[in-house]
């Protein structure tokens, strides 16, 4: 008798609301989900206890918070307290983009995967309501799907990995509203580049203005702990 193979999958979580809603659609599909976030020096680091909070609550099989300092190479306003983080709007790929952020925790994830035998990796990125990155794009992730095949020894033996990108082509709007029917409890996320350690959002910065729009546009009461000056009215 052949014995049944565990459906498993390791979900990147950063504590923000598109990897909240990544993990409520990989549990929704029949995945045992396994939570990986890092701990990159990102300046925002209330981020990662929303992740923690978000796998907690979900009661994942496992959760790791992988340490990998990329303030060592700077480049970018969420790594460098040097750099600025933009509360206008800008052209272009803006200075919060993290160079090959998703390149290398994808390689974690993958790393992982291949440990526990799992099947797919999914990653909350999208391609619509997003700052421009372009580690976030369709392109890039075809791209390391076919490294990923090469590079791994479950990929060459023809049982690849499959990354999966469930919103990558949905509206900020489309993904919340998703998500409030799964069941995500959006006031336990966090997307603010620069929240306070109280984890109160600036309002400003061009997560919370692609947030504040998503809630706006799906109808939906805003959860989100504002810094009193910037606080709004809901929905």
């Amino acid at each position: 008798m052949t014995a049944k193979i565990n459906k498993r999958a390791v979900v990147l979580l950063s504590g923000g609301l598109d990897s909240a809603t990544c993990l409520a659609i990989a549990q929704e599909q029949g995945y045992d989900c396994y939570g990986l976030s890092f701990d990159y020096g990102q300046r925002h680091r209330v981020e990662l206890e929303a992740a923690e909070k978000l796998a907690k609550l979900a009661e994942i099989s496992d959760y790791k918070i992988i340490p990998v300092d990329m303030r060592g190479i700077g480049g970018s306003a969420l790594t460098d307290s040097a750099i600025a983080v933009p509360e206008e709007e800008s052209e272009g790929i803006p200075v919060t983009y993290v160079p090959a952020r998703n390149t290398v925790f994808l390689a974690y994830a993958l790393g992982w995967a291949e440990v526990l035998s799992a099947r797919a990796i999914f990653i909350g990125v999208n391609a619509l309501d997003y700052s421009g990155y372009p580690d976030c794009r369709p392109d890039f992730i075809k791209a390391f799907q076919k490294m990923a095949n090469l590079a791994t020894k479950m990929g060459v033996e023809g049982e690849s990995i499959e990354i999966k990108t469930p919103l990558i082509h949905l509206t900020k709007a489309e993904i919340i509203s998703k998500g409030i029917k799964l069941g995500v409890d959006y006031s336990k996320t966090t997307s603010c580049y620069q929240a306070d350690a109280a984890g109160r959002a600036c309002g400003k910065c061009d997560s919370c203005r692609l947030r504040r729009k998503g809630f706006a546009e799906a109808g939906i009461d805003d959860p989100t702990l504002y810094c009193e000056a910037n606080q709004v009215s809901r929905a």
